[in-house]
């Protein structure tokens, strides 16, 4: 099934996916491109948006494509630079902004009569990030609204569907920022809003099974909601010619192993345990740089899968949970403008040794789509509900070198953390929790003897997709009666620390 889509061409903005969140939120897919790979244009590309960027239009190389796609008539929504960059190439002017534009403004006055600002309120918040401004529009520019610092805060071209705005919309700060994206998706381009968890669940096992056959497929299980997903999926697209392996690479939760494992055999799923600690623990030895650890757990990891596949005769297919902000996260090694945060182990193919192809059944969407499709396929909520991990697991959490010893002290402060949230009935208040444990030690007291001991931070976040996240006012009462319970519990630990730190500026993980 083919789906009406919103190409969105990427200038590198921090801000970018939020765009695509708040599109796929309104039923309606959308696609993310360096904005120096446009692809083919083709008939379900109903509209076009251009994002902002760090660079400002004035700089010697700022990111200044070719458009041929304006003359086309189809209907372009420009933000923040993505509209000074449609004056710019048009005969207007920019100009730096006497005093950089951050934060909330309200909108002093707009044109009603535009369906762009159908339904929006008087005096309407919205959010600026920018450091230039547009001082004069071309001739063939209209107007549209303005802010009291900022006259040209949105305007449209003459006879076209090309429309501007200063402001981000997609930011949540902007009240009406999602009423104004429907009204230029829905409204302006009328899109169907045909991306629900029913229609990608129906095409994608279609497809599935016509593009696998009768092939086997061998499927890396994480005991995540991402892994899960895929694994229903392609279970009720192939059946048993899906082999699932789940590896205990020692860098997972407490007895988490064990637990998951039997989980997806009571799921009926087709898998096998590989218990892989040793293996991994060898090859992070003397290891300390997060991303040297990263790519040595998915090479580790990869070879494991090799051999795996070995042991199953004529497998084809290599089965992953990659997801869209994976793929986006990693495009810039490929010549796109956003900076890379980290890499991914499981994004962008395999060594040529491995005679395996790659599936990735998830790969179009964000986390939050994943547990909705995971709800069409009435899967259990309390794996739908697991909280994000990350690939590399307490490998990223475990902040220097990984020693059996690191991973016992911190999976045992980990348990006492998540149990604690859950016993409290805060674990589904939160997106994403964990704890880290610090390269540092400090001094202590415990009964009459001074200690010397580690230190860990907890982390607890709310977020929709991950994209940004802030931390969660955990109660004091609780914080209190999880670092004292930790401080008893877990030899080895004598301070506990809690992560107020938002993303952005900082990531959710620390590694």
């Amino acid at each position: 099934m083919q789906h009406e889509k919103v190409l969105i061409l990427d200038f590198g903005s921090q801000y970018t996916q939020l765009i695509a969140r708040r599109i796929r939120e309104l039923n309606i897919y959308s696609e993310i491109h360096p904005f120096n790979k446009v692809p083919e244009i083709d008939n379900n590309v109903k509209a076009i948006i251009l994002s902002g960027s760090p660079f400002s239009v004035r700089d010697e190389k700022a990111p200044i494509p070719k458009l041929d796609f304006i003359d086309r008539d189809i209907p372009v929504l420009a933000i923040c630079y993505g509209a000074q960059l449609l004056a710019y190439i048009n005969g207007g002017e920019i100009s730096a902004s006497k005093i950089r534009e951050y934060g909330r403004a309200n909108l002093s006055s707009f044109d009603m009569m535009s369906p762009l600002f159908k339904d929006i309120s008087d005096n309407s918040q919205v959010w600026m990030s920018h450091g230039d401004t547009i001082t004069k529009l071309p001739e063939s520019f209209n107007l549209l609204a303005s802010t009291n610092e900022v006259e040209i805060a949105a305007y449209n071209v003459s006879n076209k569907k090309i429309y501007g705005l200063q402001f981000h919309p997609e930011v949540y700060h902007s009240k009406d920022g999602q009423q104004l994206m429907s009204n230029f998706l829905i409204g302006i381009c009328k899109y169907q809003q045909d991306w629900t968890p029913d229609s990608f669940v129906e095409s994608t096992i279609s497809d599935l099974k016509s593009h696998i056959g009768n092939d086997k497929v061998i499927l890396g299980l994480s005991g995540g909601v991402d892994s899960s997903v895929a694994a229903v999926l392609l279970d009720k697209a192939i059946g048993d010619n899906l082999f699932c392996i789940f590896v205990d690479n020692g860098l997972l939760r407490k007895d988490e192993f064990q637990d998951v494992l039997e989980q997806y055999k009571d799921m009926g799923l087709n898998v096998k345990g590989v218990d892989a600690k040793e293996e991994f623990y060898n090859v992070l030895s003397g290891i300390s740089e997060p991303e040297r650890k990263r790519k040595a757990i998915g090479s580790k990891f990869i070879d494991i899968f090799d051999h795996q596949a070995s042991l199953i005769k004529d497998v084809k297919w290599l089965a992953q949970g990659t997801i869209y902000p994976d793929v986006i996260e990693s495009v810039s090694a490929t010549g796109g403008p956003s900076a890379t945060i980290k890499s991914h182990h499981n994004v962008g193919g395999l060594p040529d040794y491995m005679k395996l192809k790659i599936i990735e059944p998830l790969n179009t969407l964000f986390k939050d789509e994943v547990r909705r499709i995971g709800k069409a396929l009435s899967m259990d909520n309390n794996l739908l509900s697991r909280h994000p991990f990350p690939g590399p697991g307490l490998a990223i959490r475990i902040l220097g070198e990984i020693t059996p010893e690191k991973v016992n002290i911190l999976q045992e402060v980990d348990a006492v953390f998540i149990s604690s949230l859950k016993r409290d009935n805060l674990y589904d208040e939160v997106w994403q929790a964990g704890a880290i444990l610090l390269p540092v030690q400090s001094v202590g007291v415990m009964g009459d003897e001074r200690t010397y001991e580690n230190v860990v931070a907890l982390r607890a976040v709310e977020s929709t997709d991950g994209m940004t996240a802030d931390w969660v006012h955990l109660p004091y009462d609780f914080l209190a009666k999880v670092s004292n319970e930790i401080i008893n519990k877990v030899p080895g630990v004598n301070r506990v620390v809690y992560d107020i730190s938002s993303k952005p500026p900082a990531t959710i993980e620390w590694e």
